[in-house]
C-alpha cells in the first residue's frame, strides 16, 4: 500500500471539520490534566467548556472558554488558567494546528496549519463520496413520510412532505444510519368504510341518477370517485342496482346488498389507488423500502394484543358499556398537550381517557396506530421511528409518544417532524383550484407544470416548521433565479472548466501529486472551509431533521465557486497552482454532485 493509498483511506468518512473540534478538545484537555498534575492549577473536576468554530475566523480557526469556564472550578482569573493551559499544552507540531493563542480576557484561539486545509482539498478531491460519514454508525431509523389516504389522490402538502421526507433520509443515510423510508397505508378502518359508501352511491348515481341517490355530505365529494364508480359500472354492469332498489336511506346503508356493493367497490378502487400512489410517487423519484398496510395490523391480532398489553400494563380499563378505554392524559402530559375535545356547550376541554375498542368490539385507528408504532420499535426493532406529519396533527404527538410510554417503549424513540402548509403561487397571487379535480392541487398536477429537480429542491428550501410560498414562475426559470437551476450550473461550469483544460492538453496529475498548500487567496480560502464544513453540515441536518440545511449549503457552495473562479486564473496560472486548483474545483464538483444526487436531483455536466 503506497503512502498515498494509506493517507486516502483515512478520507473515507472524514468529517474534517469535527477532527479538528474533536482533536482542540483533546489538546485543551490534556493541557488542563497537566496543570493540574503539577499544581499550577489546583486538582478539580474538569469543567463543561466550549470548543467552536467562531462566526469571525481572522482571530483563530477554533476558539475555546474554557478558561472562563474553570474560573469558577480553579478560582484564578481566566487570562491565568489561559496562559497556565499554553505553557502545559502538548506539542502541536503533529497536530493539525500551527499555533494557539490568548486573547482578551481568556479566549484560547487555535489555528489551523495550511496542511489541514490542504488535506480537506485531497480528501473532497479524491473521494468521490466525500460528504459521507459513519456518524451514525449504522443505527437503525425508520422514516415515514406522506403516508397518504388511499381514498384519494396525493395533494400538495404530500408534495413538500414527499420531497422532506425522503431528503431527511437522504441526509440520515449519509451520516451512517440504517435507514428504512416506509409509507403506512391506511387500508381499514372508518376511512375505508367512508370511501366504500362514497363509491356506492356514485355507482347506484350511474344507472338511477344523483336525486334518486344523493351523496351524503359526509362522503368524499371529488370527481376521483365519480370515475372510479364508472369504471366499475362499466365492468359490472347494473347486477348491483336491483338489491339496493326500493330502499330508504337508513335502510339503504345498513342492507346486506349495499355492504356487498361497497366491499366489491373497494376491493376494485383501492388496490388501483394504491398503484396510482406508487405510480406518482416513482415519478417524484421516492422509492420506499417498505409499503405498510394497516390492515395487515388487524388481521394478525397485533391490534388487539397491544390493547390486551396496555390492559395488562394497568394504562387501560374496561368501561360500562363494554368498550376499552386508554387513559391517555395520564402518560401523554410528559410530552404536552394531547387533543382537545368539543364539549356539549361548544367550548374545548382536554381529553381524558380515550377509546381504544369500541363497545361494539371495532378497535379505533388510535388502536391501530399504537399497534403500528409499537411494530416498529418493539418488533422491527428500529431505534427511531420518525413520522413527518401535517402541522394539523400536533395535537397527535403527545398521545403518541405517551402510548409508546404506557406500552413499556421510551416515547422519545419516535419523533416527529410537523411540516408548516404550502401556498402555490403564480404571479403574486395564490393558486387554489386544480384544473383535474375542481378543488385541490395534486402532486400530479404540480410534476405536469414544475420539473421534478425544481419541485423537489425548493420544496427542501426551508425547514418543516416555515411556512412556504411555492412560486411556479420561479420554478419553471432556467436562469440563476431558480435555486437548483444555479447549483447545478456551477456544476456544469466545473465540468467545461476541466474539458476546456484538457482540450489544452492541461491533465489534472491527480491529487497524489498536487501540493494543495499553494492555496492561500482568500476565495480559496473561502471555498475550502466550506468543503471542510460540509461532512459536518450532513450530520448536523440528520441530527436536527432539517435537510433544508444541505439545500442552503449548497447555495453558498455554489456561490463561493463563481467568486474564486472570478478572483483566481486557472488558465495561464503557474502549473503547480494551477493543478491546485484544479484540485479544488473537483473537489467542488464532487460536493455540489454529492448534494443533488443524494436529493435525486440530476447533475448535468453542460448547460
Amino acid at each position: 500500500m503506497t503512502d498515498f493509498e494509506k493517507t486516502y483511506q483515512t478520507y473515507q468518512n472524514y468529517n474534517p471539520r469535527q477532527a479538528a473540534l474533536d482533536e482542540a478538545r483533546a489538546l485543551l484537555t490534556a493541557a488542563a490534566k497537566a496543570a493540574m498534575a503539577d499544581g499550577t492549577l489546583p486538582e478539580a473536576e474538569l469543567p463543561a467548556f466550549i470548543v467552536e468554530i467562531p462566526a469571525d475566523v481572522k482571530n483563530g480557526d477554533i476558539a475555546s472558554n474554557l478558561a472562563m469556564a474553570g474560573a469558577r472550578t480553579w478560582r484564578k482569573a481566566p487570562k491565568m488558567i489561559a496562559d497556565a493551559l499554553l505553557a502545559h499544552l502538548p506539542s502541536i507540531e503533529n497536530s493539525v494546528f500551527s499555533k494557539v493563542e490568548v486573547a482578551g480576557p481568556g479566549f484560547i484561539n487555535l489555528f489551523l496549519a495550511q496542511s489541514f486545509w490542504a488535506g480537506v482539498v485531497l480528501g473532497a478531491c479524491a473521494n468521490k463520496e466525500y460528504g459521507r460519514t459513519d456518524h451514525g454508525k449504522g443505527a437503525k431509523y425508520n422514516v415515514e413520510f406522506v403516508s397518504a389516504n388511499p381514498t384519494g389522490p396525493m395533494h400538495m402538502g404530500n408534495a413538500r412532505g414527499g420531497a422532506l421526507g425522503d431528503c431527511l433520509a437522504a441526509v440520515l443515510d449519509w451520516s451512517g444510519y440504517d435507514v428504512t423510508r416506509e409509507f403506512y397505508i391506511n387500508d381499514a378502518g372508518n376511512q375505508i368504510q367512508k370511501f366504500g359508501k362514497s363509491l356506492a352511491v356514485r355507482y347506484l348515481q350511474q344507472f338511477c341518477g344523483e336525486e334518486a341517490y344523493p351523496l351524503p355530505k359526509e362522503c368524499y365529494q371529488g370527481g376521483d370517485i365519480k370515475v372510479l364508480a364508472g369504471e366499475f359500472a362499466e365492468l359490472n354492469g347494473d347486477k348491483y342496482v336491483a338489491a339496493c332498489s326500493g330502499l330508504s336511506e337508513e335502510a339503504l346503508f345498513e342492507s346486506e346488498a349495499f355492504a356487498a356493493l361497497k366491499d366489491a367497490l373497494v376491493a376494485y378502487a383501492l388496490p388501483k389507488n394504491i398503484a396510482a400512489l406508487k405510480r406518482d410517487l416513482g415519478k417524484y423519484r421516492i422509492d420506499y423500502d417498505v409499503w405498510f398496510h394497516e390492515s395487515t395490523l388487524h388481521e394478525s391480532g397485533a391490534v388487539l394484543a397491544v390493547v390486551d398489553k396496555l390492559l395488562e400494563l394497568g394504562a387501560c380499563y374496561k368501561a360500562e358499556d363494554g368498550a376499552i378505554m386508554y387513559r391517555s392524559a395520564q402518560y401523554a402530559a410528559k410530552y404536552g398537550t394531547v387533543n382537545k375535545k368539543k364539549t356539549e356547550d361548544g367550548t374545548e376541554e382536554e381529553a381524558k381517557d380515550e377509546v381504544l375498542v369500541r363497545a361494539n368490539g371495532i378497535p379505533t385507528y388510535f388502536a391501530a396506530d399504537i399497534a403500528y408504532h409499537y411494530n416498529k420499535l418493539a418488533t422491527r426493532g428500529f431505534a427511531k421511528a420518525i413520522d413527518v406529519w401535517g402541522a394539523d396533527h400536533h395535537g397527535h404527538v403527545a398521545r403518541m409518544k405517551g402510548a409508546m410510554d404506557a406500552i413499556g417503549l421510551n416515547g422519545e424513540d419516535l419523533d416527529v417532524v410537523l411540516m408548516q402548509m404550502v401556498n402555490l403561487m403564480r404571479d403574486g397571487q395564490p393558486v387554489r383550484m386544480s384544473k383535474r379535480t375542481g378543488n385541490a392541487i395534486t402532486l400530479t398536477d404540480l410534476l405536469e407544470e414544475v420539473p421534478i429537480d425544481s419541485a423537489r429542491f425548493l420544496f427542501n428550501m426551508h425547514d418543516a416548521g416555515s411556512g412556504i410560498d411555492f412560486d411556479l414562475d420561479q420554478a419553471v426559470k432556467t436562469d440563476n433565479d431558480n435555486p437548483v437551476y444555479y447549483v447545478q450550473y456551477a456544476h456544469a461550469r466545473i465540468c467545461s472548466i476541466l474539458k476546456k483544460m484538457e482540450s489544452e492538453g492541461v491533465q489534472f496529475a491527480g491529487a497524489e501529486h498536487i501540493d494543495a498548500t499553494l492555496l492561500t487567496e482568500p476565495s480559496e480560502m473561502d471555498l475550502i472551509r466550506m468543503l471542510a464544513a460540509f461532512p459536518q453540515e450532513i450530520v448536523m441536518a440528520a441530527e436536527k431533521y432539517d435537510p433544508s440545511r444541505i439545500n442552503r449549503f449548497v447555495i453558498d457552495l455554489a456561490s463561493a465557486f463563481h467568486r474564486f473562479y472570478g478572483n483566481c486564473r486557472i488558465q495561464g496560472a503557474d502549473p503547480a497552482v494551477q493543478q491546485a486548483r484544479l484540485a479544488l474545483c473537483i473537489g467542488v464538483k464532487n460536493a455540489i454532485f454529492n448534494v443533488l444526487t443524494m436529493f435525486k436531483i440530476n447533475v448535468p455536466e453542460k448547460m
